[in-house]
């Protein structure tokens, strides 16, 4: 279970997150197992969405053992209007992305693996595990500028 505590930062990510991609039309941050832990949308469907993550996540991840291929990392479902793409946040949670059907999928893969990190961080450290050190929101990663506002 993830603290409450942990929420706040959280959220800050999702939005840092939509500025960074601004096809975005949702992100939401949840348990995996299906509880919301944070989200930036005007959707209102935030548990629907999070429960049918939770499955889409168990799928996922039976496909990706049986074949071989390893701990699940990502999922990527492009409908008639966009696409719904979901990434594992360690072990306790996932991000799941809306996004128009013009956003640029190499952008949203890089800026999602980036916030999916600093989730990730976020939770293990309020959970008291040490995990990598990584730079402060906003900073480049190792040999890139940083962003530009």
């Amino acid at each position: 279970m993830v603290p409450a505590e942990a929420e706040a930062d959280i959220l800050a990510e999702l939005r840092r997150l939509r500025a960074r991609v601004p096809q975005l039309t949702g992100v939401l941050a949840a348990s995996a197992d299906g509880l919301v832990l944070a989200q930036e949308s005007a959707a209102g469907e935030a548990e629907s969405l999070a429960a049918l993550t939770a499955a889409a996540l168990g799928v996922a991840q039976r496909l990706s053992d049986c074949t071989g291929q390893g701990g699940f990392r990502e999922l990527l479902v492009r409908g008639e209007h966009g696409y719904v793409a979901t990434y594992a946040a360690g072990d306790a949670a996932v991000l799941t992305l809306i996004a128009e059907p013009r956003v640029n999928v190499g952008r949203l893969h890089l800026e999602a693996r980036r916030s999916t990190l600093r989730i990730t961080e976020l939770i293990d450290h309020r959970l008291g595990r040490r995990g990598p050190e990584l730079p402060p929101p906003g900073a480049a990663p190792p040999g890139r500028e940083p962003d530009r506002p």
